[in-house]
């Protein structure tokens, strides 16, 4: 069964100079770093050099709209009437959202007053 190779990022520094020793035409070893050693064991080797990771959008949170106690509970009373319209509906899945988005609003009520 072959054993196989971990790759070169996760080797540590001291493998790799061990690597790099054991392969002809790299000199120098000792004095370099982790990613010079593993640039020139990939050159060395002939192996291509992998494709950078895309970098992950960074989105710009909202800004949180306060609202004052009253808008709160009208916002309350609309929740509770489009529920009741849910549950004459028997539309059981978005009657339960609802009621948590109301009772989320409810305790905001707390908080603010």
């Amino acid at each position: 069964m072959e054993k196989k190779e971990k790759p070169l990022e996760k080797l540590t520094a001291k493998e790799l100079r061990e690597m790099a020793l054991a392969l002809p035409g790299i000199h120098g070893v000792h004095a370099m770093k982790k990613e010079e050693l593993i640039t020139a064991i990939r050159a060395a080797k002939g192996i291509a050099e992998p494709e950078p990771k895309k970098e992950k959008k960074v989105v710009a949170k909202k800004e949180k709209v306060v609202l004052t106690v009253a808008q709160l509970k009208q916002k309350v009373k609309e929740l509770r009437a489009k529920r009741d319209e849910l549950l004459q509906q028997e539309n059981l899945k978005m009657a339960e959202i609802l009621r948590k988005r109301i009772s989320r609003l409810k305790k905001q009520t707390r908080r603010a007053a």
